[in-house]
């Protein structure tokens, strides 16, 4: 389970979808994250899937692999979906006992539940198709215009590609402490969500060592290495935008300002 999250994870290829600008990346996924919340029919969902569809095309990222990152929140998703079916007030379509399905409601479920899974599949496919050194550069790029004011850019950026890094290395780590714990007798999958919850602190403790020893690791193989970040810091690639990137955020800002727009054009 904890293998199929492919969060933080990164595809290798050389693909269109690859050698965009990471900046460009960024941007798209932002007004990605920002039109599904403005979605109130089920039309522009089928937009949506068009462009996650495309994109996976483009970027020849196996659709399983992508699918894959579903499975571990897949519970998250059908309580979400639930919540939102029985506590929705309105037009009563089924009665299952003290609980009620509402018209409103499954409407309601299915709007969040889709609105989780193209969240998901979409920030999966920004970290899939960009690296990790592009990723920190391109966010440090866009945070760059904050240094006036004293937010150190290239620290936050570098934390949170980090961070973004080290989920696929700790839920490995995770899986080797778990496997290791149940080869000794150590039981994870029996008795109710309580007991299966309480079984899995004994696990919290060996992670944090590792997680504390890796980033220990990674600090001296930085300072090793002379890394210093910030201005004087030069790079192999620096990031230029080309016409491809800025036809590109130009036709994806069209396609998300008029789902956006859909919005509006229902109560109009």
């Amino acid at each position: 389970m904890l293998k199929d999250i492919t969060i933080g994870q990164y595809f290798p290829g050389d693909t269109f979808i690859h050698r965009l600008d990471p900046r460009i990346k960024i941007l798209i996924i932002i007004m990605f994250i920002a039109s599904l919340f403005f979605i109130v029919s089920f039309y522009p969902y089928i937009l949506i899937l068009g462009f996650i569809l495309l994109t996976i095309r483009l970027s020849k990222v196996p659709i399983r692999y992508v699918l894959k990152g579903l499975k571990p929140l897949m519970f998250i998703i059908s309580i979400t979906f639930l919540i939102n079916i029985f506590f929705t007030k309105g037009e009563v379509l089924f009665l299952l006992g003290p609980l009620t399905i509402t018209k409103e409601g499954l409407s309601q479920g299915i709007f969040m539940a889709l609105r989780l899974i193209f969240l998901i599949t979409g920030t999966s496919l920004l970290t899939l198709t960009t690296s990790p050194i592009s990723l920190t550069d391109g966010i440090e790029k866009l945070l760059s215009p904050l240094k006036r004011i004293g937010i150190p850019a290239h620290e936050l950026a570098m934390m949170m590609t980090i961070a973004l890094r080290f989920i696929p290395t700790l839920l490995e780590e995770t899986d080797k402490i778990m496997k290791a714990q149940m080869a000794r007798g150590a039981d994870f999958e029996s008795g109710n969500i309580i007991n299966r919850a309480k079984n899995l602190v004994p696990l919290l403790v060996p992670l944090f060592i590792n997680a504390f020893r890796r980033a220990d690791e990674l600090a001296i193989a930085m300072e090793a290495r002379c890394y210093r970040g910030g201005e004087h810091r030069t790079r192999l690639n620096e990031l230029k935008l080309k016409k491809q990137d800025i036809l590109t955020v130009s036709i994806m800002a069209i396609f998300f300002g008029f789902i956006i727009s859909t919005k509006y054009i229902e109560y109009i």
